[in-house]
């Protein structure tokens, strides 16, 4: 069994270093001509598929804009994860899911369980019950040869006062993050299984990121201020492990096939470029 930290290395190696997120709002789908409805989400997620599902290394679907139409929202999910990883793109579902005993573990099985249908190859979780309480998540991941990406420093105003307080043992809460998810890494290679969610757009961060040793996912590139360029002064020396995402740079570039790859292949240069100078 591969590991997510495993396949993770070959697809950016193979394809390049972004991601993608699929984040289909209701004035994403009015700009593409599409109505907000199970319908225009469905022909929305076929289009962006179709159009890069073969070219980029992750492809992020942000659940919420599923949910919002309740179970056929879901059903919708369920068949875009599967054309995605039918066009070999690595699946992160964005759920940013936290809880405790069998909530947690319930949502480990929904996810990052072969046998489910919204199974992904890695998705985002929240720490803020404790890191301890994602165990059966990080658990289910490691079993199954799965990835999970903990929220640490988020570009969100309102995630400083929490993200940065400081504990009794002269830490922040986010350092706190980044050294028990670090741990999960030790002696991994290529590349651990384990990663953190840092927001492209925060500046230097006065955090040790050095040594995670896993993925370092990087939102909030492109329509939300971020640049390939500023990634340097956010991650320092950990700029190597940096996975950066996008999502309406890309999106906003529809509904036409040849210009959503467009978008794509103009943003990738840019990654690999800034990421070149690691």
């Amino acid at each position: 069994m591969e590991t997510f930290g495993v396949r993770l290395h070959r697809a950016v190696a193979g394809r390049g270093p972004l991601c993608v997120g699929i984040d289909p709002h209701p004035g994403l789908l009015a700009d593409w001509g599409l109505p907000d409805d199970v319908g225009g989400l469905e022909r929305f997620c076929r289009t962006v598929v179709e159009a890069i599902g073969d070219r980029v290394a992750v492809v992020k679907p942000q659940s919420a804009f599923f949910e919002r139409f309740g179970a056929r929202g879901v059903g919708v999910l369920e068949s875009t994860i599967r054309q995605l990883r039918n066009a070999g793109a690595l699946v992160l579902l964005d759920v940013k899911r936290g809880d405790i005993g069998s909530t947690v573990r319930a949502y480990a099985s929904a996810y990052l369980d072969p046998s489910s249908p919204l199974y992904a190859d890695a998705i985002t979780a929240s720490p803020y019950l404790g890191v301890g309480s994602l165990a059966p998540m990080i658990e289910t991941a490691a079993a199954h040869g799965g990835g999970v990406f903990v929220l640490a420093l988020t570009s969100n105003p309102e995630g400083a006062a929490v993200q940065r307080a400081v504990g009794a043992d002269g830490r922040t809460v986010a350092q706190t993050v980044i050294d028990e998810i670090s741990q999960l890494n030790r002696g991994v290679e290529p590349l651990g299984s384990f990663g953190l969610v840092v927001g492209a757009t925060i500046g230097e961060t006065g955090h040790d990121l050095g040594s995670v040793n896993g993925p370092l996912l990087a939102p909030g590139l492109g329509a939300q201020g971020g640049t390939p360029a500023g990634l340097r002064t956010v991650f320092g020396a950990a700029l190597p492990s940096v996975l950066p995402s996008y999502s309406r740079e890309v999106l906003g570039a529809g509904p036409e096939p040849a210009a959503l790859r467009a978008a794509t292949e103009r943003v990738l240069a840019e990654c690999r470029a800034a990421l070149a100078t690691a």
